[in-house]
């Protein structure tokens, strides 16, 4: 049995990004198919050895039925496509900020609240970068602590912002000092501000403090985030400080609670943005003990794929598992009705 896939968004960094990690998955493809906007349409991606065209998103595409529809695309062509898609049946799992905080939409990190999906057709949320992989360091301690507190600021990649982002940020490492997709220069810089600002706090840190209640399910844990665009390319990073309600036991029983998170990985010694490029897990390092409520930690993922495309495919992967009985079940409605 194969699934027909398709990815919306293909001809983006994110989109390019999950064409990679499904191929590498293991995911049973029988057909996929590649959709952007008018003006990438016609380019050709590989997958599996084979050229595959990108063809323009239309909703008529989008009505024709799919196992699953990944989209990695701004949030007003989702609002607009992500329905059409579902409503035919498929289900979608969206890169987008545009439906993660409704309230009837499972919002996944497949490691933390995968159980979501079991019996679940329609639209799947895939949470911001930032809070994928600051929720999965955190999760087991939550689990056995109850997180009270999180100051978290983050280090993030010019390739969180897009293509078009890491156009310029290259064009200004060879001398050219204009910009468009930031508001100052990010070459030989750092800009604490990601996002529009509402209420003193950006998108970006709203995004971190709703969606991480949500996922972890409780609303009482308090984020206080300070979001920041650095020079680097690929790899977001956090510096993390939390606390818990109940007392943890030692620096050596926090250690083995983070590193009882399933792709999670901790380190020793220090790990940077340029060491995890191109992996999948979640790297953790200088854990400290402050107190018996409160630690501090070093966070480094791939944001394009912990942060966004793998998160997506392993959405797709549990979903898939999970639900064995109603993608038979679909199989045979289609069979019958042809």
């Amino acid at each position: 049995m194969g699934f027909k896939v398709g990815v919306v968004g293909a001809t983006g960094a994110v989109g390019r990004t999950m064409v990679e990690v499904l191929e590498k998955s293991g995911v049973p493809v029988s057909e996929l198919r590649l959709f952007a906007s008018e003006r990438s349409a016609g380019q050709t991606l590989t997958f599996k050895g084979v050229q595959v065209k990108v063809e323009v998103l239309t909703e008529e595409a989008m009505r024709e039925g799919f196992d699953y529809l990944l989209f990695s695309v701004g949030a007003d062509v989702s609002r607009r496509y992500a329905p059409i898609a579902a409503e035919a049946g498929t289900t979608v799992i969206d890169n987008s900020s545009a439906f993660r905080m409704v309230p009837e939409i499972p919002l996944v990190v497949p490691e933390i609240n995968g159980k979501l999906l079991k019996g679940y057709r329609g639209i799947v949320a895939n949470p911001n970068c930032s809070t994928i992989q600051m929720v999965l360091a955190l999760y087991r301690v939550h689990d056995r602590y109850h997180l009270h507190e999180i100051f978290v600021s983050t280090y993030q990649a010019v390739s969180g912002a897009g293509h078009k982002a890491i156009v310029e940020y290259e064009r200004q490492l060879a001398g050219d000092t204009t910009y468009t997709v930031f508001p100052k220069q990010i070459a030989h810089n750092v800009i604490p501000l990601i996002g529009d600002l509402k209420d003193d706090i950006s998108q970006e840190e709203w995004k971190m403090i709703n969606e991480t209640r949500k996922i972890l399910n409780s609303r009482s844990i308090a984020v206080f985030p300070t979001t920041v665009r650095v020079p680097v390319r690929v790899g977001h990073s956090e510096s993390i400080v939390a606390r818990t309600l109940f007392p943890i036991m030692s620096k050596e029983d926090l250690v083995e609670t983070i590193a009882s998170g399933e792709d999670v990985v901790v380190h020793d010694y220090i790990i940077t943005p340029i060491e995890v490029a191109g992996d999948d897990y979640v790297h953790v390092s200088r854990i400290r003990l402050f107190d018996a409520h409160t630690f501090g930690l070093w966070v480094v993922a791939d944001n394009l794929r912990v942060g966004a495309a793998t998160n997506a495919v392993r959405i797709l992967k549990l979903h898939s598992q999970l639900n064995s009985d109603l993608i038979v079940e679909s199989e045979a409605e289609e069979v019958e009705g042809r």
